[in-house]
């Protein structure tokens, strides 16, 4: 990790009114979160806020771009600000996880996710990854396409999960 150059914490989204508040918006939610007052500017395809986290710089993102191309804004700010892989922190959804769980990795497969797809296939895959569980459509009998669960919106006991989730992430 190079200390000198800022952090570029990513939360994965799909931008537009619509997609608020979905599953699949967790990333944009917990960026939210850590933005609290920030200013937001646009910026290489993403909406972007400088923050301090634990008294390290970070460039708080928001891709643009629609969750399948996340890969695109997130090369082009890495270009731009110089950003070396190991300080590219990814914040997004995981039907594998249960509703409200948090587990992290460096590297590793996209798990069928198209915006680490997508950031694999422009950055590389070494990279850490905050996984924030929504739970799959299995997990409480749902006949559903997976594809509809994460562009649904959680009911109010599953929102206060995810809420209490964001609120203990540790970045740094």
């Amino acid at each position: 990790m190079q200390e000198n150059k800022p952090f570029l914490v990513v939360g994965l989204g799909n931008p537009g009114g619509e997609y608020a508040m979905t599953r699949h918006n967790v990333g944009f939610m917990a960026i939210d979160a850590l933005a609290a007052n920030a200013d937001w500017k646009k910026e290489k395809y993403a909406l972007t806020a400088r923050t301090e986290i634990n008294g390290r710089r970070a460039i708080l993102v928001k891709p643009q771009t629609f969750m399948n191309n996340s890969g695109v804004a997130v090369q082009a700010l890495m270009t731009f600000y110089k950003i070396p892989l190991e300080n590219l922190i990814v914040i997004h959804d995981d039907m594998d996880i249960p509703v409200g769980d948090c587990r992290e990795k460096i590297g590793g497969g996209s798990a069928g996710h198209n915006g680490i797809r997508s950031i694999d296939a422009h950055v590389g895959r070494e990279y850490r990854r905050i996984r924030i569980g929504i739970g799959h459509p299995r997990d409480f009998n749902l006949p559903m396409d997976p594809a509809d669960w994460v562009l649904g919106k959680f009911g109010p006991v599953q929102m206060d999960m995810i809420r209490d989730t964001i609120s203990r992430l540790h970045i740094f």
